[in-house]
């Protein structure tokens, strides 16, 4: 195992509207502020959901269109390129209660609200590079 060392920095809370997609309005939040790095986790309401599960090299689709309340999203931020990219991950649950998560895609799309506490870690120098093994965008920690 390899890993990084930061220090915290600025807390943001946000709150997600209605019909905003989750994954684009984290990375736009990540923007305005200019956060490069940091963790976060996410609660509130999906109108529908779009998750993925890895397998043989690629995200298999998990598509649900129902009202969904996020138990928990939870993920982080790092640089692609000079660019802010969030991996999360999604737990959500239907109103009966039964539970079902994933890698979060875009098409996430806000129901009533979501609420958004990011925490930034500022000189983590976290930098996602592609990985020749997995073909995916992998943090590169020396």
């Amino acid at each position: 195992m390899k890993s990084v060392k930061a220090k915290i920095g600025r807390t943001i809370f946000g709150r997600l509207f209605e019909d905003e997609d989750l994954l684009e309005a984290i990375t736009q939040m990540a923007k305005k502020r200019q956060i490069k790095a940091g963790s976060f986790t996410l609660i509130g309401t999906l109108k529908k959901a779009e998750m993925g599960f890895f397998h043989k090299g690629e995200y298999e689709p998990i598509e649900m269109t129902e009202p969904l309340e996020i138990v928990s999203c939870m993920g982080n931020i790092s640089t692609k390129e000079k660019d802010p990219i969030v991996h999360a991950h999604i737990t959500v649950s239907n109103r009966k209660g039964k539970v079902f998560g994933g890698h979060v895609l875009p098409g996430c799309i806000v129901a009533a609200t979501g609420e958004l506490v990011l925490i930034e870690a500022p000189d983590s120098g976290l930098q996602r590079k592609l990985d020749e093994k997995t073909q995916l965008y992998l943090w590169a920690i020396d």
